[in-house]
């Protein structure tokens, strides 16, 4: 099957990559959300449990079989090779169901939204154009903050495991600027749609 005319969506942890995401949604595009599949496959009878339960043991695991974020977290940040193991584990499973999800889509155009995208590789492999969320760093670490409780030390901690700001903004096609007013952000996001559209279109009558 031919890929779908697809753009990847990322940025940094608080950025506003939802908020984007559903204003793409509100046009009518499908959106491919790597985080919810994560989710989806280290809760309770998740597809992940098992390699992650022998990797890292019981310890990682919490009451209800889900795989305990918090306490993760803590081992992945304390030592880098339990963080490869872990994404060694999970970026396949993720990447195998967003590229299922991406080429079963109906919209004229999918959305992948992928929050390393920058740091797994070259984007544009796996993506037609790159979509980056930016905004100041300290509005970052602001929102996080404000949503999940997180220490300051903990939000930055986040922040250095990820691609700089100047390295997502290098890697960029299009950049939506979301540190100013909600009607600014849809106005952003209504161009860039009809700009995909026409590209898509392109697309399909060279194939």
């Amino acid at each position: 099957m031919t890929r779908r005319f697809t753009v990847g969506l990322t940025g940094g942890i608080g950025s506003g990559k939802s908020t984007v995401a559903r204003a793409f949604e509100a046009h009518g595009v499908e959106i491919v959300d790597a985080d919810a599949l994560a989710h989806g496959l280290t809760a309770p009878g998740g597809a992940a449990i098992p390699a992650l339960r022998t990797a890292f043991g019981n310890e990682v695991i919490d009451d209800s079989g889900a795989l305990d974020r918090g306490r993760m977290r803590q081992i992945a940040f304390a030592d880098p090779g339990a963080r490869r193991r872990l994404e060694g584990i999970l970026h396949p499973m993720i990447r195998a169901e967003t590229d299922r999800l991406a080429r079963s889509a109906r919209s004229r155009y999918v959305i992948l939204m992928i929050p390393l995208l920058v740091e797994s590789g070259d984007p544009h492999a796996r993506c037609d154009r790159v979509l980056v969320v930016d905004c100041p760093e300290e509005e970052q670490i602001r929102r996080v903050m404000a949503r999940s409780g997180l220490p300051r030390a903990e939000v930055e901690a986040i922040m250095a495991t990820q691609a700089s700001r100047a390295t997502r903004l290098a890697a960029a096609d299009d950049v939506v600027d979301n540190s100013g007013e909600p009607a600014a952000l849809s106005a952003r996001v209504a161009i860039l749609h009809r700009g995909y559209l026409d590209l898509a279109s392109r697309r399909g009558t060279e194939q």
